[in-house]
């Protein structure tokens, strides 16, 4: 992940680069969007038949989406060690400021912050029903900590690969636990909208629990049959399918999303902004409390990306889940994605230029 020297304190590491896809993937987003609402009005009645292909009927678990995410979310998983956990106990302080911002702030600051603007200072634009659909996504959203996208992040800041799994691995386990009853409880207390719990859990189950134990036992049987370098290069061929598959899913969201994308293309910006002001309090916050604790920078950095990232599969997974592909908060979710590159890269240029704040790394 990171084979780079480690730079002083004070100096610069050599610039990180990253694949023409991750370098441009809010474009591949705005193509996406553009191919599906394409698609949405010109194929109406094709699009239709894609919509209402679901796990049983008014499941809300759309098939195709769900092999799409599938196909996502699989590869991740394949990189989850959980045996790394174990080394974190003599470096603990990094990890408990990424579970304490990840899982006691950030869900909680989203809800009030997507109630302040879509509840008041949006509502005479967007209607109370919007609202409460853009709350629902938006909390969504911040409920689901990033997971692949991480290891990107935690590259181009000269991160410590080994404890960004880490911090990874953790979040993992937990959001088997907390990510339904936190999405339950702030949606049904900040919306007037149904959160139906057990379609919630089934959607945790489909989306975390069943990929992530694919994943493990996995990772295991082929590193134990093939090798640890046979199995580095499989995940690199698996990496093209994780990619094509977010890009289909994105093209059918938008094709689903139609309709509302051409009628309120400018609530695309409203929503936008609580996300920024999110991804920007939550990564402050970690930052400012890892160089208060004085943890290194190549742990402080990863961990103020994942509280400010998210894992948008899973959450754009949930929002369809819930309340259908063609809805508020399925559009909310997607929101995330599309300005989720640009902001990230600026908060790792951040990262970069406040190395020197932070104590050489040694041990913390």
């Amino acid at each position: 992940m990171s084979g780079s020297r480690s730079a002083s304190p004070g100096e610069s590491p050599a610039p990180k680069r990253l694949n023409v896809f991750e370098r441009y993937l809010s474009l591949w987003v705005a193509l996406c969007m553009g191919v599906g609402i394409f698609a949405g009005k010109m194929f109406p009645a094709a699009v239709d038949a894609l919509r209402e292909m679901e796990f049983g009927k008014e499941s809300q678990i759309n098939i195709p989406i769900a092999v799409l995410i599938w196909l996502m979310i699989y590869p991740m998983m394949l990189k989850v060690d959980f045996t790394s956990i174990l080394g974190v106990r003599k470096r603990p302080k990094g990890l408990i400021v990424t579970l304490v911002v990840n899982w006691l702030v950030k869900p909680f600051s989203m809800a009030l912050i997507g109630y302040l603007f879509f509840k008041h200072l949006f509502l005479p634009w967007i209607g109370p029903e919007l609202a409460d659909q853009y709350l629902a996504g938006t909390i969504i959203l911040a409920a689901a900590p990033c997971t692949a996208m991480v290891f990107v992040w935690s590259y181009l800041t000269d991160g410590d690969p080994a404890y960004t799994l880490v911090q990874v691995s953790v979040n993992d386990l937990i959001m088997l636990v907390l990510f339904a009853p936190i999405v339950k409880f702030l949606i049904s207390g900040a919306s007037s909208l149904t959160v139906p719990f057990m379609v919630l859990v089934y959607a945790v189950v489909f989306f975390i629990v069943i990929p992530l134990a694919a994943g493990v036992v996995s990772r295991t049987l082929l590193i134990r049959a093939k090798g640890s370098d046979w199995f580095e290069k499989f995940l690199s061929v698996l990496h093209p399918v994780t990619v094509i598959a977010l890009l289909a899913t994105l093209v059918c969201i938008f094709a689903f999303q139609a309709d509302n994308i051409t009628a309120r293309s400018f609530h695309i910006l409203l929503i936008a902004v609580p996300i920024l002001i999110q991804v920007y309090f939550n990564s402050s916050l970690a930052y400012g409390l890892m160089k208060w604790l004085k943890v290194p920078h190549s742990v402080a950095a990863p961990g103020a990306l994942i509280g400010a990232s998210n894992f948008f599969e899973l959450a754009v997974a949930t929002a369809i889940a819930l309340y259908g592909p063609g809805s508020g908060a399925a559009l909310a979710t997607v929101v995330g994605v599309l300005v989720e590159v640009p902001v990230m890269l600026s908060v790792c240029s951040v990262c970069n230029r406040t190395r020197h704040w932070f104590p050489a790394d040694t041990s913390a």
